[in-house]
């Protein structure tokens, strides 16, 4: 912007004044700086934890997004930030790494991958995320997130082209894969048990994973794959 500014005053400063072209220089720079130094703005966001199946038992990992502002675009947007004050906890997360999705006329940005060093639990609580553009301006907005896990984590078994699920948890969905391990289609079971050509999954599908939720207290669970064909 302040480079378009510039060319805009050689090309009149023919037919000006002196005086006057101070003055519109200065008011360039002026609506130059106030255009990048904008304040980000978060609007909403959430925490969800996801247990994800290891040898050694469920990992815990938050899924963390926001729905950004900023009056100079989203690519304006550089950094976001995830404390946890009480256990001196950070994340950051930087633009080329974060996660990006529309949902109607709203984008998310964040990550699925807010987890601790060490391997344990996730600390309950107030959370506080940070969202700095490119200017150096930053936004605050604080989370609390005390959910607990209400069921035990859920099973995946497919023989014969049959599946079976065990799982109490309120609902339950099969993410599917192709042979490559990318991502398919996701489809919402209405009977833990069956046969697998009843799904309607794609024909490219070759494996599958459990992810069950407990939407009521922003928890979910994700299993290991399992072959399907």
């Amino acid at each position: 912007m302040g480079l378009y500014y510039n060319l805009d005053m050689n090309l009149i400063c023919k037919k000006i004044t002196h005086i006057s072209f101070l003055a519109a220089f200065v008011f360039a720079v002026f609506s130059a700086v106030s255009c990048t130094n904008s304040k980000p703005e978060i609007t909403f966001g959430f925490l969800q934890l996801v247990l994800y199946q290891t040898d050694e038992g469920p990992r815990e990992q938050f899924s963390f997004f926001i729905i950004p502002e900023d009056e100079d675009g989203l690519e304006n947007l550089d950094e976001l930030y995830l404390y946890h004050d009480r256990e001196q906890l950070r994340w950051q997360i930087k633009s080329d790494e974060w996660v990006t999705y529309t949902q109607g006329e709203r984008t998310w940005i964040g990550t699925r991958s807010i987890a601790v060093t060490d391997g344990g639990g996730l600390p309950r609580g107030l959370y506080r995320a940070v969202l700095v553009n490119k200017g150096g301006e930053s936004a605050e907005r604080t989370f609390t997130f005390d959910g607990a896990v209400r069921y035990p984590f859920p099973e995946l078994v497919v023989e014969d082209g049959k599946y079976t699920v065990k799982s109490n948890w309120p609902v339950n969905r099969l993410v599917c894969y192709d042979r490559s391990g990318n991502y398919l289609s996701t489809v919402r079971l209405s009977s833990l048990t069956g046969e697998v050509s009843d799904l309607n999954i794609s024909t490219n599908a070759r494996t599958a994973a459990l992810w069950v939720e407990d939407e009521d207290n922003n928890t979910s669970a994700f299993t290991n794959v399992a072959a399907i064909r």
